[in-house]
């Protein structure tokens, strides 16, 4: 299940506060560790997505304590048979949890550089980024895409980045992708 919250410019300090108060020490630490103000809350709001979907889903009542993988993807200790991805951009956070492995990218819109593009991209997505009127919208899709299958694949970017997406680097994999306003969400899970 995906669970979105982008109302993270609604929080008010005294929310921010008590959502930090609920948290465990760890992860605490690990917002304080993010400099700007608007990062803390993104790292805090990711955390309490998942906690909510985990009890939505689950029935979990208690802070999960996590596991990080050789590329820094995340597993519950408790709870090894449940999976989840969590990612967070400054317009919202998402979560996506699930009994099979997934990954979730959440990205603003309005990324598009034609330098990145030509880097990151093979030749029919860059045709397809170039020729549609919304360059920025087939970018970003395009992009939160390849990130949700390197987050479900827990192998961190890889010199495949331009060619991650074709049918033969995805079998076995559904991707599926939602615009919004101002970001775009791809999920990626095994089928």
């Amino acid at each position: 299940m995906l669970y979105v919250n982008d109302k993270l410019d609604t929080i008010s300090p005294e929310v921010f506060a008590q959502d930090m108060a609920r948290l465990p020490q760890w992860r605490r630490e690990k917002a304080l560790a993010y400099k700007p103000l608007r990062m803390q809350v993104e790292c805090v709001e990711s955390y309490l997505l998942l906690v909510e979907g985990l009890r939505n889903e689950y029935g979990v009542d208690f802070m999960p304590t996590f596991v990080v993988g050789e590329h820094g993807k995340p597993s519950l200790l408790e709870l090894p048979d449940v999976h989840f991805n969590i990612s967070h951009c400054s317009s919202a956070v998402a979560c996506m949890i699930d009994s099979v492995p997934v990954g979730v990218d959440v990205e603003l819109r309005g990324r598009f550089k034609e330098s990145l593009a030509r880097y990151c991209m093979n030749a029919s997505e860059l045709e397809r980024i170039l020729s549609h009127p919304d360059p920025d919208l087939v970018f970003t899709k395009l992009w939160t895409q390849k990130e949700a299958v390197y987050k479900l694949l827990a192998s961190g970017i890889t010199d495949n980045i331009r060619d991650i997406l074709l049918p033969q680097n995805t079998v076995g994999m559904r991707i599926e992708t939602d615009v919004y306003d101002d970001f775009i969400v791809s999920v990626a899970r095994k089928e």
